[in-house]
């Protein structure tokens, strides 16, 4: 048995509080690039998802997750309290409730990706439903696949820090979710053509920027569970490539448009973010630049892709940002990973392990989604009338404004 590290405790402490914050960050974001007249709702579903979606994950999807026994429901308290030693956290040097508190700062984080891209339209009950199915099955079913020893896991599938479990899950779920309520009013021409909807406040949307970008620090460093030589390169990978994602987007924006997009520049940053979160232990810093670099360009292409072919309304990008550089940052460990990417090592094996855990997860996620929000809207509707979504979710749904002293728009 291994003696905990007070070091390793503390530091995995610490990171569970950046990613904690980090839903500050996806609010304020959320908010600053949706209409001042929904930014009550916008708060409310944050701020529901963490202490709803983490109440359900503690109850139901850790033990789901990470039970080595095959624990079900109920025997939470076995798992978490049985110490060091076993299970999905066999040979670390933290006890078993600090493993459990880091993992339910993640799973949120899950739900809370689907929040922005069904923003301005949907119903607070629904959504509330679509996040608690989300975090007691869905989510912990491809955890225990990659994380808790499943097959995934027994076949050499790398996601470090999630861009897979955390993010592909998140975005497949919001594209499901998307589909099923159709666009905000006034999102799309007669014939189709996709029309900015401005958000109200940029201000508020680099806010919530910098505090996701500080946050990932914690995310990434802290999934190594410990303190040690590998949690320095695992952050400067961290970073390198979302400076370089940022630049990327920046240019390819200022190409196609004539002038950078801060928006777009701000999901580019994220992409980038989201892309080495899975390859970011086992990539070299240079991989990590050309990781970044790529997320930039296709975090552009995508949300064209979805709003102008797919006619898929996504008002804060978060399909583009977390589903395809989710994927992207899981396939690149397949290209880029060292000693065993097809680039580096000349082997394609890692390659198709991603390949297939990424095409899995979507093959789960997607349609369970689809069919959970489907049956939600039958049973009680899942979108707001036509007058409360011109007239705002913050009056209507909530009672209140954010700004009662000026004009709502």
């Amino acid at each position: 048995m291994l003696e905990i590290s007070y070091i390793d405790t503390l530091w995995v402490l610490m990171a569970s509080g950046m990613v904690f914050m980090m839903h500050l960050g996806f609010a304020t974001i959320e908010a600053g690039f949706t209409r001042a007249k929904n930014t009550v709702s916008i708060l409310m579903k944050n701020i529901s998802t963490v202490f709803v979606g983490s109440f359900v994950f503690c109850l139901i999807g850790f033990s789901l997750a990470f039970s080595g026994d095959g624990a079900l429901i109920g025997n939470l308290e076995h798992i978490v309290m049985r110490g060091l030693g076993t299970g999905a956290w066999g040979g670390l040097t933290i006890s078993g409730i600090v493993f459990f508190f880091f993992q339910m700062m993640f799973a949120a984080t899950a739900a809370t990706i689907v929040s922005g891209a069904v923003a301005e339209r949907i119903k607070f009950g629904p959504y509330l439903i679509i996040t608690c199915v989300l975090l007691a099955v869905i989510y912990p079913m491809v955890a225990h696949w990659i994380w808790g020893g499943g097959w995934l896991a027994d076949r050499g599938f790398i996601d470090f820090a999630g861009s897979t479990v955390v993010h592909s899950v998140g975005g497949w779920a919001a594209l499901a979710s998307a589909l099923v309520l159709g666009p905000r009013i006034g999102k799309f021409t007669i014939k189709g053509i996709p029309k900015a909807i401005p958000g109200h406040n940029m201000g508020l949307a680099t806010i919530g920027l910098f505090v996701l970008w500080f946050g990932w620090f914690g995310f990434n460093g802290g999934s190594e569970l410990a303190l040690n030589d590998n949690v320095g390169p695992i952050i400067v990978n961290t970073f390198l490539a979302s400076i370089v994602a940022g630049i990327a987007t920046m240019l390819v924006t200022w190409i196609k448009l004539g002038k950078p997009d801060t928006g777009m520049t701000m999901n580019g940053i994220l992409a980038g973010l989201v892309a080495i979160t899975a390859p970011c232990s086992v990539v070299t810093p240079y991989w990590a630049l050309v990781i970044g670099a790529i997320a930039g360009v296709i975090v552009v292409y995508a949300v064209d892709f979805f709003e102008s072919r797919l006619k898929v309304d996504d008002p804060v990008g978060a399909i583009s940002v977390h589903g395809m550089n989710g994927l992207w940052g899981t396939l690149s460990v397949g290209l880029f990973a060292s000693g065993s990417g097809l680039i580096t090592s000349g082997s394609i094996d890692q390659l198709l392990i991603q390949v297939t855990g990424a095409g899995a997860t979507f093959l789960l996620v997607f349609p369970m989604m689809f069919i959970l929000a489907k049956m939600v809207d039958r049973a009680i509707g899942i979108r707001v009338s036509e007058f409360c979504e011109i007239s705002g979710l913050d009056t209507t749904e909530f009672g209140g404004a954010a700004y009662p002293d000026f004009a709502r728009g």
